[in-house]
């Protein structure tokens, strides 16, 4: 768990990152890790 809110937090940091600097396409990609992240520890939190 420890490590999955590191890597969707490390993803928060690079979507704000991204969206500063205007890199649309890497901003959505971003955004796309941190729901995936965020899906695995809804499961893990569920199991």
């Amino acid at each position: 768990m420890i490590e999955l809110t590191k890597h969707y937090e490390k993803a928060k940091n690079n979507a704000t990152l991204f969206m500063e600097k205007g890199q649309i396409s890497a901003y959505v990609n971003a955004l796309l890790e941190m729901n995936k992240y965020k899906k695995l520890m809804t499961a893990v939190i569920a199991n």
